[in-house]
C-alpha cells in the first residue's frame, strides 16, 4: 500500500471528522452521523479493490 493511498484515507477522515464536529455543534445531530456513515462507506469503497488483491493473493500462495 502506498503512503499516498494512506493520505488519501487520511483526508476523508479529516474532513469527515470537522463536518462532523460543526454539524454537532449547530444541533443537527442527525446530519453528523450520516456524515460520519457516509465517510466510513467512502473508505470502505476505497479498501475494496486493496481487499481483492490481498485474497487473489493469499489464495494463489495458499493454491486454493
Amino acid at each position: 500500500m502506498d503512503i499516498a493511498f494512506v493520505f488519501k484515507i487520511a483526508a476523508v477522515g479529516i474532513i469527515v471528522a470537522v463536518l462532523n464536529q460543526i454539524l454537532q455543534k449547530s444541533g443537527r445531530d442527525d446530519y453528523a452521523m450520516l456524515t460520519t456513515i457516509a465517510g466510513i462507506l467512502v473508505v470502505l469503497v476505497m479498501l475494496l479493490p486493496k481487499m481483492q488483491a490481498v485474497y487473489r493473493t493469499v489464495r494463489s500462495v495458499f493454491d486454493l
